[in-house]
């Protein structure tokens, strides 16, 4: 089962802003406006939090929480709620624009603007206010109804309608399983179930009645293979000196697929390298006694299989016969060399010599039998 979060880009949109300038406003200090501009429904009910609040919630410290249009410096006329939040129901088309959350206390003032847009609420909006969510093809994931917390509250007995093209879903079969309040499950996403969805949610206030609305846009994404790790280095034993800096690389062949669950860590003696050698002294520090004939392992792993290769480091001899060995085998065979040239020369000179004393004579084309019988 797959638990997705909404990521908001689409019912805040991103604008220009200056949010990191800090600037004197009166005795105040501004902050610039907001990142994320709010999308609204018109008709709906409204809640605009204010961003500063979510700091001073982690201090003790107590502020009070003021809301002005960003061109009039009386208060909105709106119903100011818990926690800062600007409540507007319902909102209209004559609410858009910039609003300014003013958080004080006895030694401190700050200010902030927040961008509010609000459409009519027709099949043409759904478009321009979405919430996009990610489901996986062939898998089972979970719609997420957002932006519900202050509604809601303490309520859970929560009833959210989900609408697919604004068609209502059965949400008690196979398919599709309303859970947990406001989500939605749907099995086995095939990518026919990609497209607009809207959750609605009954809503009272006041004696009068509410339904809010979000738009989600559900992608169904293919799946890309993984392949199975192939571990290709380090060598089983390998060789160092006491004192002396050593690397051990592992390298993993991974192939072609997505690596964003391959995850891989050395070990020493079974035990993660970050509880045996504090501070990095496996891969940094000078090599110890201690270090010898230790158990290093590194471990591959993900969704496919999990892979070990285990590696021991010994010390290299300080005195190597091979290296001694080398240069006197090449005396050896020089001196074989010389030897044996030497004895071919002194029985080709003796062979000549005893041509000579059995013919007799010089001239050797005159006695062809014997001179080849000599030979």
């Amino acid at each position: 089962e797959t638990v997705l979060s909404p990521l908001i880009e689409g019912a805040f949109g991103f604008l220009p802003s200056n949010v990191l300038e800090l600037r004197a406003a009166g005795s105040c200090r501004f902050h610039g406006r907001h990142p994320k501009t709010r999308f609204q429904l018109e008709g709906e009910p409204l809640v605009l939090r204010c961003p500063q609040v979510l700091h001073w919630e982690s201090t003790s410290a107590q502020v009070n929480v003021t809301w002005h249009r960003n061109d009039s410096t009386a208060a909105v006329p709106g119903e100011e709620e818990s926690h800062g939040a600007l409540w507007i129901v319902p909102a209209s088309r004559a609410d858009s624009g910039s609003y300014i959350c003013t958080t004080r206390n006895a030694s401190y003032c700050d200010k902030m603007s927040v961008e509010l847009r609000v459409f009519e609420k027709t099949d043409a909006s759904v478009p321009l206010i979405f919430y996009p969510q990610i489901i996986p093809l062939s898998a089972s994931g979970l719609l997420v109804c957002p932006d519900l917390s202050e509604f809601i509250g303490n309520n859970a007995d929560v009833k959210i309608q989900w609408y697919k093209d604004s068609v209502p879903l059965d949400q008690d079969n196979q398919k599709f399983l309303s859970v947990r309040g406001t989500r939605l499950l749907v099995n086995n996403v095939s990518m026919e179930d990609a497209g607009y969805y809207t959750c609605a949610m009954p809503y009272a206030h006041k004696g009068r009645q509410y339904n809010i609305t979000r738009n989600i846009k559900l992608q169904v994404k293919k799946r890309e293979e993984e392949t199975i790790p192939v571990i290709i280095s380090p060598h089983q034993t390998i060789s160092a000196s006491l004192g002396s800096r050593l690397t051990i690389p592992c390298k993993v062949f991974l192939g072609a697929g997505i690596h964003t669950t391959t995850l891989l860590w050395w070990t020493a003696n079974n035990t993660r390298i970050e509880d045996a050698y504090h501070g990095g002294r496996v891969t940094e520090g000078e090599r110890q006694r201690e270090d010898l004939h230790t158990d290093f392992r590194c471990v591959v792993r993900n969704t496919m299989s999990s892979q070990t290769l285990r590696t021991m480091v010994k010390e290299a001899a300080t005195f190597s016969w091979e290296i001694m060995l080398a240069p006197l085998s090449l005396i050896v065979l020089v001196l074989g060399g010389i030897w044996m040239h030497r004895r071919y020369k002194r029985r080709t000179g003796k062979a000549y010599g005893l041509m000579e004393l059995k013919t007799g004579h010089p001239d050797s084309q005159s006695y062809p039998s014997k001179i080849k019988e000599i030979k």
